[in-house]
């Protein structure tokens, strides 16, 4: 089975902030496989074009790929277009687009501490 990573947690798991995982975050990390969307990179880049996080996008994704194994996603694009144009609770493209990812792959769990997603996408685990 897998589960998709919200960017926070790609940024945590990389500083090795480990500890700002709830327990059940934990145990999906290691009991699934693990993709992140290419929103998620694309964030990433945001986040370090904008001077938030201090390593580019490939880097971090490189990082999580050799440690724990982390793919991105090749799920075809148009099933996630297809979805996201259905999801009317939000307007950050970030959040549309990974819940998307997931939502268009089976349901997937997506990990993340984000209140508004695990209200609107029940399988969101933390």
């Amino acid at each position: 089975m897998i589960a998709y990573l919200d960017t926070h947690v790609v940024v945590w798991l990389c500083q090795n902030s480990v500890e700002k995982l709830s327990p059940r975050a934990l145990d999906t990390i290691n009991d699934f496989d693990l993709l992140i969307s290419p929103a998620v990179l694309i964030e990433l880049n945001f986040l370090y074009q904008i001077g938030r996080i201090i390593r580019a996008p490939q880097d971090l994704a490189k990082q999580l790929r050799t440690q724990i194994g982390v793919e991105v996603c090749k799920h075809p694009f148009h099933d996630l277009a297809d979805t996201a144009l259905f999801e009317t609770w939000t307007r950050d493209p970030f959040d549309l687009m990974i819940v998307s990812h997931a939502k268009a792959n089976r349901f997937s769990p997506l990990v993340t501490c984000d209140e508004k997603i695990r209200a609107h996408y029940p399988p969101a685990v933390w």
